[in-house]
Formats: C-alpha cells, sequence, structure tokens
C-alpha cells in the first residue's frame, strides 16, 4: 500500500513525514537523518536508501519557488524502496529540501492560475539561494544551507547529483555538467508521452552545446557568459562540486504551465532586433515596479525582510540584462530562443513586483491596490501570450521521476 496521498504539492514538515514513514517501513535498508540547519534553524534531513558505496544525490527545494521537486523526490524515494533492481549497486540519498527557509515563504499549495502563483511567489537573493551561492559570495561567507549540501557530497562522492528544479510556464530542459550519452532520446520521448513541450531553445542554457533537444551540456570555466551581467554563473555553482569525485549534475526542469511555443526550432526572422524590443519592454516594466516601490518606502520605515531584499535584488539585476540583450549578439536565433528570453523578460520585473505586493499588502500600503493590478495584468499577458496550459502535477512528476532514473542508469554506464 502507498504511503503517499493524493499528488499535491508537498510542505517540507510533510515531507519529513513521509520520509520518517518510509524509514520505519523497512528501517534495515532506509534512514532518515537531519545533515544540517538553515539560517533560521531549520533541520535538513536526508532520506538515504540502500547502502552500496556508489550513490546517486537527489536534491528538492533548492528554489523555493519551483515546488514540483519536492512531489518528485517524494515518488522517487518510494519506488526506490520498493524496486530492488534500482537498488542493484546502487544507494539512493534524497536532500527533502535545500532551503527549507525559503520554502516557507513560497505558498503555492494548489495554483489555479499564474496569479495565483504569483500572489504567493518567493525567492531568494542569489546570495541566499543554496547553489547559487558560491558564484556570488566568498567561501567564507556562504550560508549554512550551502555548506550543508556540498559536505553531503564530500560525504556520498555520488557518481551522479539531480536537482529537481522547475519553470512556471514553458518547456522541459535538461542541464548537465557533463554529457550523458543516450538521455537526449527517452527525455524526448516521455516528454511527448506526457504532452510537455522540450523547451529547445531556454535562455538558461544560452550558447550551451546541445546533446539533443532540451539536453544542454554546461560550458567549461574557459568559455564565456551569454550574459555576462548575470551574477549566477553555473560554472561556480554548487553543480561542479561532483566533479571533485568524478560525478556529474544533472538539473531536470519540468514546467507547471506549457507552452508549445518553446520548442519552435525554425529561425527567427530577425532575432536581434525582436531581442532588442524585448530590453526595451524589460526596461520599461522594471520602471513601473521602481516608481511604486519609491513610493512606498518611506512608508515601509526601513523594513528589510526577506521578500522586499528579493524584490529589489530582481530590479537591480535588469539594467544589466538589458544592456546585455541590447549589445551582445544574440545567443541563439531561432523561434524558440527568442520566445525563451520574451518568457524571461517578463518574469523578473512580475517577480519583483508581485514579492512587494506581498510586502506592501502586509503593512496595509495604499500603493497595494495599484500594484496589484499590474500583477494581475502582467500575469494575464504572459498566460495569453505564450497560450498557457496547466501539466497536471502528475505529469510533471512521471516525467521529471523518469528522467532522473534514466540519467542515474547512464550515468552509471558512462562511469563504470
Amino acid at each position: 500500500m502507498s504511503l503517499l496521498p493524493e499528488l499535491r504539492y508537498p510542505s517540507v514538515p510533510e515531507l519529513v513525514a513521509s520520509a520518517r514513514a518510509l524509514a520505519a517501513q523497512q528501517p534495515g535498508l532506509c534512514a532518515l537523518r537531519q545533515v544540517g540547519v538553515s539560517r533560521a534553524g531549520r533541520p535538513l534531513h536526508l532520506l538515504s536508501v540502500g547502502h552500496a558505496r556508489r550513490a546517486v544525490l537527489v536534491v528538492a527545494g533548492a528554489h523555493a519557488n519551483e515546488p514540483t521537486g519536492g512531489s518528485t523526490l517524494r515518488v522517487l524515494a518510494e519506488r526506490v524502496l520498493a524496486e530492488r533492481e534500482l537498488r542493484a549497486g546502487t544507494s539512493w540519498h534524497f536532500l527533502l529540501c535545500a532551503d527549507p527557509d525559503g520554502a516557507s515563504l513560497h505558498v503555492t499549495p494548489a495554483p489555479r492560475s499564474l496569479l495565483d502563483y504569483h500572489l504567493g511567489f518567493y525567492r531568494p537573493t542569489g546570495a541566499e539561494q543554496p547553489e547559487w551561492s558560491p558564484a556570488v559570495l566568498p567561501p567564507d561567507r556562504l550560508p549554512p544551507e550551502t555548506r550543508t549540501l556540498t559536505g553531503v557530497i564530500d560525504e556520498l562522492r555520488p557518481y551522479l547529483q539531480v536537482t529537481l528544479h522547475g519553470t512556471d510556464l514553458g518547456g522541459s530542459w535538461v542541464q548537465l555538467t557533463k554529457d550523458v550519452p543516450g538521455l537526449a532520446e527517452p527525455f524526448a520521448k516521455s516528454a511527448a508521452e506526457l504532452h510537455i513541450p522540450v523547451e529547445a531553445g531556454a535562455s538558461d542554457a544560452a550558447g550551451w552545446p546541445a546533446s539533443g533537444p532540451g539536453v544542454h551540456v554546461m560550458p567549461g570555466p574557459e568559455t564565456g557568459v551569454a550574459y555576462p551581467s548575470m551574477p549566477d554563473d553555473a560554472r561556480h555553482s554548487t553543480w561542479y562540486h561532483t566533479h571533485r569525485y568524478g560525478g556529474l549534475t544533472a538539473v531536470v526542469e519540468v514546467p507547471m504551465w506549457a507552452s508549445d511555443l518553446v520548442d519552435d526550432p525554425a529561425p527567427h526572422p530577425a532575432p536581434a532586433a525582436a531581442i532588442r524590443r524585448l530590453a526595451q519592454r524589460l526596461l520599461r516594466d522594471s520602471l513601473e515596479v521602481e516608481r511604486v516601490l519609491a513610493e512606498a518606502l518611506p512608508r515601509l520605515e526601513g523594513a528589510d525582510g526577506p521578500l522586499l531584499r528579493a524584490a529589489r535584488w530582481a530590479l537591480e539585476l535588469i539594467p544589466g540584462l538589458a544592456q546585455d540583450w541590447t549589445h551582445t549578439p544574440p545567443a541563439g536565433t531561432t523561434m524558440a530562443y527568442v520566445g525563451s528570453v520574451d518568457a524571461f523578460g517578463r518574469r523578473l520585473p512580475l517577480r519583483a513586483a508581485a514579492m512587494l505586493l506581498r510586502v506592501l499588502r502586509e503593512t496595509d500600503d495604499r500603493a497595494a491596490p495599484r500594484l496589484e493590478q499590474l500583477v494581475a495584468s502582467w500575469c494575464e499577458a504572459f498566460a495569453g501570450r505564450f497560450r498557457a496550459r496547466w501539466v497536471p502535477l502528475e505529469h510533471q512528476v512521471e516525467h521529471q521521476s523518469r528522467t532522473v532514473l534514466v540519467a542515474a542508469q547512464q550515468a552509471r554506464e558512462r562511469a563504470a
């Protein structure tokens, strides 16, 4: 009998309760332990299944606003425990939530629309994100969540780390720190079966080599980056920590809402001009949020909570990104790539506005209704432009789970 409730986005306490139940079910095979604490003192838990030295590490919750990973992790852990062949010569380890503090602030139990999703939105600054903080902070200032994650990697020395990510609207794609031959075909087949588009031109992987549609291999440290102004350089993230032990990392992205516009490989008729227009819109939208912030800031009495801090950080990224788009040749020239840049350009000011709106609502500020109208109109335009359709959670989880299992099998054969 399954220990899983009906599929939905679980909270961190629910993840811990499920993991504890699994550990109690087969204590000789499965164990749950605390491996660290967050900045606010919340525990970080690791669920381990099997005892083999060859290890796979699965990480959920690295980004608070990407809730699918918790559901996927729970399903994967139960499946690994139930299916002996998945444990043959391999132990599996599941970091239940890499950022429990962030998870406590992002509120997405069951969003019905992009507006629902953004009304509870939270994504911390780069310095406060466990996987990205090494790209923006010196080693002696890394947050405890990052140190816990790298410590688990040092202990397990996994041949594969899989980190479960997601996007609000778009398609599915995979980012690899080393190529995994044989992954692209089953990845594409799974996406097709579940009616999830493959994001062929993801802006997150701009300029990276691809081993197949939607499967991107991160560049080495000797190469440049597509967006020089952006601080979150993947080459300095925790994803590369596995390389110390001959391993690799796979980042598996799935969408909450799908758009069939993101997998169009056709050449764009004028990509540079289109991206310049997107840069102009990005600056224009950012200015609208900055005006509300400037008006309300004197009434916030020096508040510097995580929501306001993250909103201001997102706004600070925009001028440099717009300059990158204006003065740097496009890293891609397909319809899919320009569409991905379009979506990225909508997300940054929308996320800043959504987090600022939560601050203004909490303080009952008079600027809140105006900002709420802006967030609602941007969500409607985003969904309309990309013809958004909800991906059932069970499909999100099934596709992410399949991709993890194939990556583990193929990466093991590569490492053998």
